[in-house]
């Protein structure tokens, strides 16, 4: 593949990991290959009809995604992406209610801790990990180990803020870590 057929790349965020979706589009040949993380997936060489949809999964949980295929005008081509049938900002906006994440460096080593706060599952560098829970007076506590360190993602009320909800704290080490804006 040469840097000139990729015509769409996009970047998924998933618990498991941070996917990247590369389309090639041959607009004379109808030629299609979908790479992710830079292994071909789909490859079609010679397709008539130059429009049209490639349906592919992502990740380790087999996450649906469909590259679309639309003609605008002559000879020129959009392309977008849908992830679980959402299109891909609205699933990323989904996610952002529905998980948190956390990116930081222990020992020399970088991580990228999600909770997925509907089954309160973690996952770090997409390994789901071993947790163990617990109750405590002000909320929850998800307790597990990285890189030998202990972590625990403190779950708690917004308090007066009723519209924060269950506000998401990740300790390193007893130490608040900032979470990343996705």
């Amino acid at each position: 593949m040469t840097e000139s057929d990729v015509v769409a790349v996009w970047e998924v965020a998933l618990s498991d990991g941070v996917y990247r979706i590369e389309f090639a589009h041959g607009t004379t040949t109808g030629k299609r290959i979908v790479y992710v993380n830079g292994k071909e997936v789909i490859r079609k060489d010679w397709m008539f009809k130059l429009v049209g949809k490639e349906t592919f999964t992502v990740g380790g949980a087999n996450t649906k995604a469909t590259i679309n295929i639309e003609a605008v005008s002559g000879f020129a081509y959009e392309y977008s992406l849908n992830i679980d049938g959402k299109s891909l900002q609205k699933f990323i906006d989904d996610r952002a209610k529905t998980t948190k994440t956390w990116l930081l460096k222990v020992g020399g080593e970088d991580y990228r801790v999600v909770l997925e706060k509907d089954t309160m599952d973690v996952w770090c560098n997409g390994q789901k990990m071993e947790t163990t829970g617990e109750f405590v007076d002000d909320g929850t506590e998800t307790h597990f180990i990285v890189g030998g360190h202990e972590c625990c993602i403190k779950a708690a009320s917004g308090g007066q803020k009723k519209k924060s909800g269950i506000v998401h704290h990740l300790l390193l080490d007893g130490e608040r870590v900032g979470a990343y804006a996705q």
